[in-house]
């Protein structure tokens, strides 16, 4: 529930700017739908629901987007010359740090509509689940390796020429070459969402059988995202911190192979995306 908010925030704010402003005022609504696919709430629950996403935007908006427009300061400036990935795992710090905070409330406003969900909504949520990952299996397992690594370069491409503009020949051609040399594969990948997956749902499982109180449901779903990003493993700890640490060297490898003009539509959008965000402040 709190990693289905968590993302439509994220792919809110990922898109065009003038997305940005309309998508923030409709997320407590766009965030029930997501829920609701995936657990069924009765009515008293959807009523739950409905009001702890109120409250936690309310809490975004007023405690939050300050925070996201001074980050975006901090981060324009680099935007302008070469970059290190020191540099740019600093701005994923920072990053990460809001997503804590985020979190944090998160949880506390989500706990009451966890300690709600019954079995149907569990069993539920499980064979939503099973679906959404035949999805992806067909989507990221199908086909050889040239192909498998075909659809993720069409998909890093996408995501890249949102902020640069359109790559030269030797920008696309080194993208290829990290994602070939990146330890990621779809087997890994598909092994760390049922992974995160069934830590949920065992949380929730424990939340709605054990009669919790408030606080210990909230501290339940706290490990939950701490375990998503930390995970116990030490074998899967290693993978994800070289992961985060391989997407900070190819950001700052790509960056410095930016024109003057593709830096100038990065420094364009980042501007755009403060602005949004300081209209959303006001009043």
């Amino acid at each position: 529930m709190i990693r289905r908010t968590l993302l439509v925030f994220c792919l809110v704010l990922l898109q065009g700017c003038s997305t940005i402003k309309l998508g923030y005022q409709q997320l407590p609504t766009l965030s029930y739908w997501w829920l609701d696919s995936t657990v069924s709430f009765s009515g008293a629950q959807s009523k739950g629901a409905k009001e702890a996403l109120d409250q936690l935007h309310q809490w975004h908006r007023r405690e939050e987007l300050p925070a996201y427009a001074e980050l975006l300061q901090r981060a324009l400036p680099l935007t302008a010359g070469p970059v290190q990935s020191e540099q740019v795992c600093g701005v994923w710090a920072d990053v990460q740090t809001r997503l804590d905070t985020l979190m944090r409330e998160a949880v506390v406003q989500v706990a009451p509509v966890a300690m709600a969900l019954g079995p149907r909504q569990l069993s539920h949520m499980a064979r939503h689940w099973e679906r959404q990952n035949e999805e992806w299996e067909q989507e990221w397992l199908q086909g050889n390796t040239s192909e498998r690594l075909q659809r993720r370069l069409d998909k890093t491409l996408e995501r890249y020429r949102s902020f640069y503009g359109e790559l030269n020949p030797a920008q696309e051609g080194l993208i290829k070459t990290q994602l070939a040399q990146s330890p990621w594969t779809a087997e890994w990948g598909r092994q760390d969402r049922q992974r995160r997956q069934q830590d949920l749902l065992s949380a929730l499982q424990r939340i709605s059988q054990d009669g919790m109180t408030r606080a210990q449901a909230q501290a339940q779903l706290w490990g939950v995202w701490q375990r998503w990003l930390l995970p116990p493993d030490a074998g899967q700890r290693t993978m994800m911190q070289s992961l985060s640490q391989r997407a900070c060297d190819n950001l700052a490898q790509l960056h410095n192979t930016a024109t003057p003009e593709q830096r100038q539509q990065v420094a364009r959008r980042l501007r755009a995306y403060d602005r949004d965000i300081r209209d959303l402040i006001k009043p």
